[in-house]
């Protein structure tokens, strides 16, 4: 990489160059059966040339021919990428533990194993298809730039998910396990998707109209997806934010605090610098339900006058930076899921949710289908529900907090707890 910045340096006003490899070791179970091992490894360089305030991006799975991949973001160049922020001189990016070596010994048997010990705790207690999957991720992540930052970053993975499913559909009850080592599935989290989906299992009907909703962690996501669209650097400055111009004002529930947190390495993926570079730090989004802060790359932070926040992150080595909250974490509150049940005292409960991209998303709105939905009365799950939907805008939801898990999942987009919403819009096909 050394030698391809040096060539590049040549044609360019300033130079940076990512590469990133993962390798992936997978296991996964269908009706408690094994179904795949699989083993990948994916790798490549990005670079990223400016000059005379334009930047050409060119990339390759590896550095067999330097010098063709700089004529080639010379080549890009032409496209007139406006670019007049300056790259970050990073020296250090603080002291993370973003890597556990016991992953190095986590084979495809041990994976298989654990895969085969969550079937027979599952199968034992429910009358259904049990699916699970295990995996183990390691990642290296290097940024180099013209302006002598040099940055290395490793980190380690172990993932897990289990789910019972309905009989003759895709619904089911699910847990997702995410660390940075191997962490076997708990009994108690075994048990509760056992008990939830036998408490659930009979279809029963419900009623149209307002209700308390609850969100489990793994669907929160689909409220949570229109806030951090309007927070980002991209929507402040295209003018389409919803909420531009209300920073500090309280526009939600003040059980509600949105933190994105880099530093948090209990957690695997934690990162001391963005993929631009960029010192990242732990910052409230929404705190006590008061909108504190937006997010940014350094492109949308040059476009709006301010500093960068260590936001600027990639897909992958293909694509430009762009601002991404990357480690949002919902805060807990103060109340166990049987608790926070009983505080619902009846309602729906969204347990999978299908069509979350459904809607005006920059507006707030959401329409989502329940995959399942579970049917709540007296604080008790009595049964599934059928062609059922919640609709409404998180700029009304996010204000109806009754109560917050005491817990926090990872998930999709966001690490969150079940959260209980009132006065959401609930409809049943029939």
């Amino acid at each position: 990489m050394e030698r391809l910045l040096e060539l590049a340096r040549k044609y360019a006003d300033a130079v940076s160059v990512y590469s990133r490899d993962t390798v992936t070791d997978s296991v996964s179970f269908e009706n408690a059966k094994l179904k795949d091992i699989e083993s990948s490894r994916q790798s490549g360089v990005s670079l990223m040339l400016f000059k005379d305030g334009k930047m050409g991006l060119a990339y390759t799975r590896n550095l067999i021919d330097r010098e063709e991949l700089v004529q080639n973001s010379l080549i890009s160049l032409k496209a007139g990428v406006e670019a007049g922020y300056e790259l970050p001189l990073t020296r250090s990016a603080g002291q993370l533990h973003t890597y556990d070596p016991g992953i190095e010994g986590l084979t495809t048997e041990k994976l298989a194993d654990e895969c085969a010990r969550i079937c027979d705790f599952l199968t034992a207690r429910v009358n259904a298809q049990v699916n699970t999957s295990a995996a183990r991720t390691i990642t290296t992540i290097r940024v180099l730039n013209s302006r002598e930052t040099d940055l290395v970053c490793r980190f380690s993975s172990y993932s897990n998910y289990f789910a019972v499913m309905y009989p003759g559909s895709y619904s089911s009850i699910m847990h997702i396990t995410d660390a940075k080592g191997f962490v076997p599935a708990a009994d108690k989290d075994l048990s509760f998707v056992a008990d939830t989906f036998n408490q659930s299992q009979k279809e029963v009907k419900a009623k149209t109209g307002r209700t308390r909703v609850m969100f489990l962690p793994y669907t929160t996501y689909s409220l949570f997806w229109r806030l951090t669209a309007a927070t980002s650097g991209q929507t402040v400055y295209e003018k389409v934010s919803p909420v531009l111009g209300k920073l500090g004002e309280k526009l939600f529930s003040d059980q509600l605090t949105l933190v994105d947190e880099p530093h948090n390495d209990t957690m695997p993926g934690a990162r001391g610098f963005d993929d631009e570079g960029t010192p990242t730090r732990n910052r409230p989004i929404v705190e006590a339900g008061v909108l504190r802060s937006f997010y940014h790359d350094r492109y949308y932070a040059w476009k709006n006058g301010v500093e960068p926040t260590g936001n600027g992150y990639r897909q992958d080595v293909t694509t430009r930076p762009g601002p991404e909250l990357a480690h949002l974490t919902v805060k807990p509150g103060k109340l166990s899921f049987d608790q926070l049940l009983k505080e619902m005292g009846s309602g729906i409960i969204v347990a999978g949710a299908m069509g979350a991209h459904s809607g005006n998303i920059l507006a707030g709105e959401y329409s989502i289908g329940l995959s399942p939905g579970l049917l709540v009365e007296k604080g008790e799950i009595v049964g599934h529900v059928k062609n059922a939907m919640v609709a409404g805008n998180v700029y009304e939801t996010l204000k109806e907090v009754v109560g917050v898990e005491d817990r926090v999942y990872p998930g999709h987009m966001v690490r969150s707890p079940s959260i209980v919403f009132d006065n959401v819009s609930f409809a049943v096909k029939g």
